[in-house]
Parts: C-alpha cells; structure tokens; sequence
C-alpha cells in the first residue's frame, strides 16, 4: 500500500479525504492539531471499518512540522509516497474588516504551511525517484471576488508556488498538481458564513452571499476528495482539477474585461460606489 500524508485531516475535504483514500487500500496518515482531534479521526475511521493512522502537527509551526515528518518517516520507513495538503483557514469580511492577525493567519496556513510540509517530505520522494504533492487550493486562487481577498491571497500565491515547485522538480519522479474546489459544504463554509461581521458597511453584501451559497446548494467535501483520489491514482496528473460550482464560470469570469466582471460581482452582492 502506498502511503499518503493528509495534512487537515480533521473535517471538511482533510476528513474526506482521508476517509476516501483509505477505503481504496491507502495507507493513510491524517495530521491533527490537537490529540482530541487525532482521536475523533481516528474513531471515525473505525467506525466504517477503516484505519487512519494520526500525527499531531501544527503546520504554522516550523518543528510542529519537522517532529510531524519524523515520525511520519518512522512509521513508513522513509517517508510517505504523497502528500496532500489540505489544512486550510479562511478569513472572511471586506479589505477593511479583516484584522492582521487574521491575515497572517491564511498566509500561515494556506501558504507557508503547505510550504513548510512540502520542503520536508520532498527529500525522501526524490530518493526513492517517486512521489506526488497534491496541494489543495481553491477557485479563489484563480478569481479574487470581494470578502474574501485574504484567502484568495493565500491561494494566488500557493497556485504561483505549486507552478514553479513543479517545473523545478520535473524529471525527478515527483509529481505536484492543485485542486481548484468551488464553494463546497464544509464545517469551513459554515464558519465563514457565519463570522461576517455584523456592523460593517459591507452588511449588506454579505447578507447576499448569504442567499447566493444558499440557492446554490454547494455539494459535500466527497466530491473534492474524490478528485484528489483521481489526481493520486493517474499516472501523469493534470496541473489543475476543477471541481463543483463556479469550475466552468471561474474561469471564463478571470478571461472578461474586467469592467464587465467587476460589474457582475458587484451587482450580484450588492456593492454600492464608494
């Protein structure tokens, strides 16, 4: 069984993921920040006759992550053959309402963290002449749309790193690709939904992506970690997978003048002049 390293692997896609792989005889390994969580996931699996083995790892901390891949190469005895990471954040709110602290927090996360994992887990795969990074990204690091321009951030960038990490290691025998989700139907999207601030001049717009997510009926995590799975299981994978609403729509909206698309975002969330 080959191994594969689930960073997030706690809820939403990470969980997944996790879940999925492993009942396609995977040798799964699911980080958790906290013991409380390793267990849950671990539970989980059981439950449906499944085995993830868990790690601790706290991917904004740089030995959080080295003692992770430690043991991690103890348990594989050399280090897994993939990695995908899917820990991820994602401050919500207008330019204006999103703290610093926040703000660093993605870059962290989305950005350094999958940095951090993928710089540690790239020496053995090169030894051995295999392996595949799949980092999870988002729409939102093709298209940036208001209220989220911190996640997109983080995900412009990630997209930009993944590129570059790929041409660099082409002829290695290791492989990276990106998963492009749009909006799914996880504990993360309800957060979000949930934490826009309540006295902001933008109460208005975000009471309509409210309404948008909600008609839309965003599918479950399952369909992204299917992707993933396909992303593990080819032998050549693409450089991007798209998947669930907005796969189409995102990029055409990246490809019109941006008069046309600034005018359609803002008139779908209803962002006045000023």
């Amino acid at each position: 069984m080959k191994t594969v390293v689930v960073t997030g692997a706690t809820s939403g896609i990470g969980k997944a993921t996790a879940l999925d792989l492993a009942a396609r005889r995977f040798h799964v390994i699911g980080t958790a920040r906290t013991p409380d969580k390793a267990e849950k996931l671990a539970a989980a699996a059981a439950e449906v006759g499944l085995t993830v083995r868990t790690v601790l790892l706290d991917v904004t901390d740089p030995r959080s992550c080295q003692d992770a891949v430690m043991e991690i190469d103890e348990l594989t005895e050399g280090g897994p053959w993939a990695l995908v990471n899917s820990a991820g954040v994602a401050p919500v709110g207008a330019f204006e309402d999103v703290s610093e602290e926040d703000a660093r927090d993605a870059l962290e996360v989305n950005l350094l963290g999958a940095a951090r994992m993928t710089r540690l887990v790239l020496p053995g795969m090169r030894r051995r002449g295999e392996g595949r990074i799949v980092q999870v990204s988002s729409l939102g690091g093709l298209v940036s749309v208001p209220f989220t321009g911190w996640y997109c951030a983080s995900k412009y960038a990630l997209e930009a790193l993944t590129d570059s990490l790929r041409m660099e290691i082409a002829g290695s025998g290791v492989q990276a690709c990106l998963i492009e989700p749009g909006f799914v139907n996880t504990p993360m999207l309800s957060r979000v939904l949930a934490d826009f601030p309540a006295d902001s001049r933008y109460a208005n717009g975000y009471m309509a992506v409210r309404r948008l997510v909600a008609s839309w009926s965003p599918p479950g995590p399952e369909t992204v970690a299917r992707t993933v799975r396909r992303a593990l299981l080819t032998q050549k994978p693409h450089r991007r997978y798209r998947v669930g609403p907005g796969a189409v729509a995102a990029p055409l909206l990246r490809l019109a003048p941006a008069a046309v698309s600034d005018f359609v975002v803002r008139t779908a969330l209803r962002l006045k002049k000023g």
